[in-house]
């Protein structure tokens, strides 16, 4: 007689998945008995309980690949919209294992990959005052949306998130800041509304900002630094630099590279102090996210020079695919009902740290660069 599988089996599964912080796999996330032909392989088990959600995140990111490149719009947008048409399949069956397993691990694993786009030498080039110019604003942008989340009366997480993704890459450092975040009821919809609004913020700078800075007089150097410093997302900052010229699209590509290459210690650092607050609450500490080591090793091997571009471009297609997939997950996980329940306070504070790192990169280019 076969075991009848209850809900309360299936959530005491998913509560082990979820507690499950590094990329190294996740053990027993079935929920089901592997039939035979999956028991013969190693991570057998696994590869079972989470195949069904991770082929669903997939297809639905190639179905927004295809209509990205179809309509030239933000692929994130269409994985996030497609991905919440289907929340139902987070909420039972086979596919909920899965969708976890593509909305953390695989994650994770996306993220890493993105020290393939960075070299320490592109940050040299640009020498101390730019380098200073975005710390800078990676800081204060972040400290910013802590600050006005608590004037807006929200979760100060909220703000650390928001204010790292507007800071940072958008969408990316979103997932990433994320995935070191304490979990709650809540954090995959905060995580997917900020998805949301800095890729449809940083859709607007790519139209909006090239006029702005060209109505300026801003040389095309200036406005490289101001384009890299302040759009959201990498790619409306190459879509944006190149609008204004050859030079500013260099220069705001590599500007945009060094605010991402301070993803690893800003995650590192927001880690280290979830870590303290939750070995004072309880015995446990959460495990040291691995993947910011991938990413800082990837960004020093190809600083060498020896790695290949075939091999980078390969590393880089699949670290987008990762996320797009990723992405698709969350947004499975979360529902339409849920996001329109948020207000405007959160909106709000996006678009005020949006504004703030618009006026800190125009002021440190008019009286410090």
């Amino acid at each position: 007689m076969k075991q009848e599988f209850e809900p309360r089996r299936v959530m005491a599964s998913l509560e082990q998945l979820a507690s499950l912080d590094s990329m190294e796999g996740i053990t027993q996330a079935e929920v089901s008995p592997p039939t035979p032909f999956f028991e013969r392989f190693i991570g057998g088990k696994l590869i079972y309980a989470v195949y069904p959600g991770v082929l669903v995140a997939l297809t639905i990111a190639l179905a927004s690949t295809w209509l990205s490149e179809e309509y030239n719009a933000p692929v994130m947008l269409f994985a996030l919209l497609f991905g919440m048409s289907f929340h139902f399949l987070s909420e039972e069956g086979r596919c909920v294992a899965g969708i976890e397993f593509a909305a953390r691990n695989v994650l994770r694993f996306g993220v890493a990959l993105l020290g393939a786009r960075i070299t320490i030498g592109q940050i040299a080039d640009l020498g101390v005052g730019p380098v200073v110019m975005v710390l800078g604003g990676v800081a204060t942008t972040i400290a910013f949306g802590w600050g006005l989340s608590r004037v807006l009366n929200l979760k100060s997480t909220f703000g650390v998130l928001s204010g790292g993704a507007v800071a940072i890459c958008g969408a990316s450092a979103a997932l990433a800041i994320a995935s070191v975040l304490p979990r709650s009821d809540k954090a995959e919809r905060d995580t997917i509304l900020t998805v949301v609004a800095v890729t449809a913020l940083s859709t607007l700078a790519m139209v909006l900002y090239p006029a702005f800075v060209t109505a300026l007089g801003l040389s095309y150097g200036d406005a490289g630094i101001f384009l890299g410093g302040t759009i959201h997302d990498v790619a409306q900052v190459i879509g944006a630099g190149y609008m204004v010229s050859e030079e500013t699209g260099d220069v705001s590509t590599i500007i945009k590279l060094l605010r991402v290459a301070t993803l690893v210690p800003v995650v590192l650092m927001i880690a280290l102090v979830v870590s303290r607050m939750s070995s004072q609450k309880s015995a446990g500490r959460p495990p040291f996210p691995l993947f910011l080591l991938g990413f800082a090793a990837l960004v020093s091997v190809n600083s060498t020079g020896v790695v290949p571009s075939e091999i980078l471009d390969v590393l880089v297609t699949v670290s987008r695919w990762c996320l797009v997939t990723s992405i698709a997950a969350l947004g499975m996980k979360t529902s339409f009902k849920a996001l329109l329940q948020v207000g405007w306070r959160p909106v709000g504070l996006i678009v005020g740290e949006t504004v703030w790192i618009a006026l800190f990169v125009l002021a440190a280019i008019f009286f410090v660069l």
